[in-house]
């Protein structure tokens, strides 16, 4: 799903490519990054990571360009948030588990019906937090500078409430929506990740509720 201002959260990626000898740190720091993606829905800042390890901030830099040269990690050019986990060590068993894919979601019918369920896609479980999972397909670029384009699936955590500055899917009548959520005074404002668009501002007489935090996103097209 790229913010927090410009941000991304982790992608599920299916495939695996040969380890590159990984030492325990580099590999404590792809579990580092898998876990803050997960809480907080979007990357961690190299300051963050550097706070989580209590090594120096040149020195946290050092081991993202060791595992961007390895191949696990991507940065997106000119965003603090912008580590993408690009692959998984070889060694890390893949535990893949099938998120049903909602397509039309309709006010007032349970999420998960099966008149709702348009397939499923397969992602790694290690990636994703406990709870139950549903997948969405994206239509728009509201959410481009978050990395969530036009066709791709985010998987979302089923939760009716969540934390200001994650990424939800919300539902307004039968129209589900993917946005930065964020509380402001006694308003909600669900704002885009596209500096061309505006935010959205819910007040109590709004028709609106929180479906799930995104928790992951997928570039499996659904077909």
């Amino acid at each position: 799903m790229k913010d927090t201002g410009g941000n991304q959260v982790e992608r599920a990626k299916p495939g695996r490519k040969p380890s590159n000898g990984l030492t325990e740190h580099q590999a404590r720091t792809l579990d580092a990054i898998r876990t803050f993606v997960s809480d907080q829905g979007l990357p961690p800042t190299v300051s963050e990571l550097a706070e989580v390890f209590g090594i120096t901030t040149a020195s946290m830099h050092d081991q993202i360009s060791q595992l961007v040269r390895k191949g696990y990690l991507r940065r997106l050019p000119g965003k603090a948030r912008g580590l993408v986990i690009a692959d998984e060590p070889l060694d890390r068993p893949a535990e893949l588990v099938a998120i049903p894919i909602v397509g039309c979601v309709a006010a007032g019918t349970p999420l998960l019906a099966e008149e709702n369920i348009i397939g499923e896609i397969s992602v790694d479980s290690g990636m994703l937090s406990s709870g139950t999972l549903f997948g969405l397909a994206v239509k728009g670029d509201s959410m481009i500078d978050a990395g969530i384009n036009d066709g791709d699936t985010v998987i979302v955590r089923m939760q009716p409430v969540a934390e200001s500055g994650t990424i939800i899917v919300a539902l307004f009548g039968d129209e589900a929506t993917v946005k930065r959520l964020y509380y402001r005074d006694d308003v909600v404002e669900l704002r885009p990740q596209n500096p061309r668009l505006q935010s959205m501002t819910v007040g109590p007489e709004d028709d609106m509720r929180i479906l799930g935090k995104v928790v992951a996103v997928s570039k499996q097209r659904v077909t």
